[in-house]
């Protein structure tokens, strides 16, 4: 029985024992969630909405006023130039013109009937026989009559001009787009022509105009790369180039915005006239270079009662002389001060060449220790994509992890690694 007894204590002691041992080994929950720092690309956008656009657009009008009598184009017909639109009611024309044909009839009937009155007067006076007054009369009778018939002449062509002008014609080779009249509706052209009809040149070749506000147009170039995307097809994302930046600012509520246009091929006329358009300029671009999740930039980790947080190391070198450090053979962090040497001076190279970028001192925090104790490091910064920064220098490499939260159970649940490797992020896409 005592053996027994003995027996039992023993394995009881061995199993604590055990567990005590297992549990010791057993490594305590993480506190804080991590990131890779990787090597990657960096694209830095700009983000602008605006309207998709036929290069070349005419609105067609018309200059005289009229009933229509007759459609000859249709929404989306193609027309070349020259080709007939729609005509207005002749009749109100025709008339005029007979009307003004009797008066030039009658102006010249007047003119012949002075001509001969001067040509008396003439002789009377020669003869001496008609005082001077009866042949200025005369003559100034003739030389209105004259002015008559001029005007008479001039009426006449402005009437057969409108009768022209009441047949609308295409001026130049495109598609309708537009159609704003049906037949027996009237057209009144009194201070300004009605747009009857809008025709689209040329529909494989189109335009953004995009509203860029003024915080960013200075970093807007021409020829820069262009990405948008359109609601129609939001799987899809076309691809364009900046052609013009134009100075006819727009102020909304205090907002200033300036027009960018964008140059699009339209080749599988897939793009509409009037489509909404979400654009991203790329700005600059560099590639493989280091990266750090933005999330990382913005942790800070928790003051501890009684303790001073972890302080950043000073700085007992300028950028210059750590990047050069960093450098040597054989020595951490090459790839940063590879980089700082390449964009020392721009801080990235961009797609329409170099733009100055400075350098921004920022702080991130590294896991320390066997708790994971956060440790500062400084870094400097270049361009960002709204998701990873590019490093250009600071004791910092590949691989190497960095804080970018506190650990939850919810997080740790339903959040994705951040610093899994990949491509750089894209602001609006």
């Amino acid at each position: 029985m005592k053996n027994k007894i003995v027996w039992i204590v023993i394995v009881a002691v061995a199993g604590v024992g055990l567990y005590l041992a297992i549990n010791g080994r057993r490594k305590p929950p993480d506190k804080y969630r991590t990131a890779v720092i990787d090597i990657g690309i960096i694209t830095q956008t700009v983000t602008a909405t605006g309207t998709l656009s036929a290069v070349t657009t005419v609105q067609v009008g018309s200059q005289v006023s009229g009933i229509i009598a007759k459609l000859h184009a249709d929404f989306n017909s193609k027309v070349k130039k020259g080709d007939l639109l729609a005509e207005l009611d002749e009749t109100p024309f025709k008339e005029k013109i007979a009307q003004t044909q009797a008066a030039l009839d009658k102006a010249r009937v007047d003119l012949r009937n002075a001509e001969i009155s001067l040509r008396r007067q003439t002789a009377l006076k020669q003869q001496g026989l008609s005082p001077q007054a009866d042949f200025d009369q005369a003559q100034a009778a003739f030389d209105g009559a004259r002015a008559s018939v001029a005007q008479a002449q001039a009426t006449l062509n402005q009437a057969l001009t409108d009768l022209r002008n009441s047949k609308i014609v295409a001026p130049i080779d495109g598609v309708v787009v537009s159609r704003q009249y049906d037949v027996g509706q009237t057209v009144a052209a009194s201070f300004q022509a009605p747009t009857l009809f809008t025709i689209a040149q040329d529909l494989t070749k189109m335009q953004v105009s995009a509203d860029v506000s003024e915080s960013d147009i200075g970093q807007i170039k021409i020829g820069q790369p262009v990405r948008f995307t359109v609601d129609a097809y939001p799987d899809r994302e076309f691809r364009g180039k900046v052609a013009q930046i134009r100075l006819n600012a727009t102020v909304n509520q205090n907002v200033v915005t300036y027009p960018v246009i964008v140059e699009v091929l339209n080749e599988d006329l897939m793009l509409k006239p009037t489509m909404t358009a979400n654009v991203a300029v790329d700005v600059a671009t560099v590639r493989d270079v280091l990266r750090v999740p933005n999330a990382a930039l913005r942790f800070r980790p928790e003051e501890k009662p009684g303790a001073a947080p972890p302080k950043a190391p000073t700085a007992s070198a300028s950028v210059e002389t750590r990047a050069a450090q960093q450098g040597q053979p054989g020595q951490p962090g090459g790839a940063p001060a590879a980089m700082a040497r390449q964009f020392g001076a721009t801080g990235g190279r961009g797609a329409g060449g170099a733009r100055k970028t400075p350098l921004r001192p920022s702080t991130i925090y590294k896991p320390d220790g066997p708790n994971g104790e956060p440790k500062a490091v400084e870094i400097r910064t270049g361009i960002t994509d709204g998701r990873y920064t590019q490093i250009v220098s600071g004791d910092i490499k590949a691989g190497d992890l960095v804080i970018v939260g506190l650990a939850t159970a919810k997080a740790s649940a339903t959040a994705s690694p951040v610093g899994a490797p990949g491509g750089g992020g894209r602001r609006g896409f």
